[in-house]
């Protein structure tokens, strides 16, 4: 499933991370939509409404090349890749993956080695590997109290995403055990930290323009990995956000829909 603004404008494709859906970008398409045509894929990560098919390779690189075959069946081109949290996207911009890509932006998300990141990403991947771990894990996410703690989603927002919205992230999880086996599948196959900074080495070929928005007090995502980022690739630009943390789509979205702005302004025709 995807959304799509439509229109003539310069194509924006939206990803989010692991239990979230495209609706994370909602405020964000809507500060766009006037000049741009908003895509938002919901990929297979626990907030998805229809499941995979049973025999679905649903590692990092089989998400990243299906971004790939999805750019290629709406013949898109020229495209701009925005990412928040999960840092798939800068695979996608990989020597071989897509040509369709001019420009990437990436949002407060995993780089170089930092993947699953943190100790609420280890944790989430370490109980997808017990028989019933990813279920118990969904259905500890139900209380707000534990929702907001810092080993869970508490360390990826500071405003803390609004009950509603959350509820109808975890609701796929909790209901389909299908979309539980395409969580587990894709949160049981992690590549090793060598092979991760080996695929990070190979994006530096990247000739597009990079944006780099980063939380100033992101928990998760390294700001050291930020202004590693900006001299990694060739053209970048590197901008803060203030009180925000991963999230920043949820956490400051005027902000974010304003450096977006810009970017593409200068940055598409």
């Amino acid at each position: 499933m995807y959304s799509d603004t439509g229109g003539d404008g310069p194509v924006v494709v939206l990803l989010h991370g692991v239990l979230m859906n495209g609706s994370l970008w909602d405020e964000v398409v809507d500060g766009l939509r006037d000049r741009y045509r908003c895509i938002v894929p919901d990929l297979p990560f626990g907030a998805h409404h229809t499941p995979m098919p049973d025999d679905a390779e649903l590692a990092l690189e089989s998400i990243v090349t299906m971004i790939a075959e999805f750019l290629e069946e709406l013949q898109l081109r020229s495209v701009t890749l925005v990412c928040n949290d999960w840092g798939g996207a800068q695979l996608v911009i990989s020597p071989g993956r897509s040509d369709r890509v001019a420009n990437l932006v990436l949002v407060s998300c995993e780089a170089f080695d930092n993947y699953p990141p943190g100790v609420p990403g280890r944790l989430l991947c370490l109980t997808a590997s017990l028989p019933g771990g990813t279920f118990m894990s969904i259905q500890l996410l139900r209380p707000r109290w534990i929702r907001h703690l810092p080993l869970t989603f508490g360390g990826m927002s500071k405003k803390r995403v609004p009950n509603e919205l959350f509820m109808s992230w975890i609701h796929p999880a909790r209901h389909n055990r299908e979309i539980r086996r395409d969580l587990s599948k894709y949160l049981r196959k992690v590549p090793n930290k060598t092979l991760l900074l080996e695929w990070a080495e190979q994006q530096r070929s990247f000739p597009g323009s990079v944006l780099i928005v980063w939380a100033r007090e992101d928990k998760l995502m390294p700001p050291a990995h930020a202004a590693r980022l900006a001299e990694h690739f060739e053209d970048s630009e590197l901008v803060w956000v203030d009180d925000s943390r991963t999230l920043i789509p949820i956490d400051q979205p005027e902000i974010l829909t304003s450096h977006l702005r810009g970017f593409l302004a200068s940055h598409t025709s």
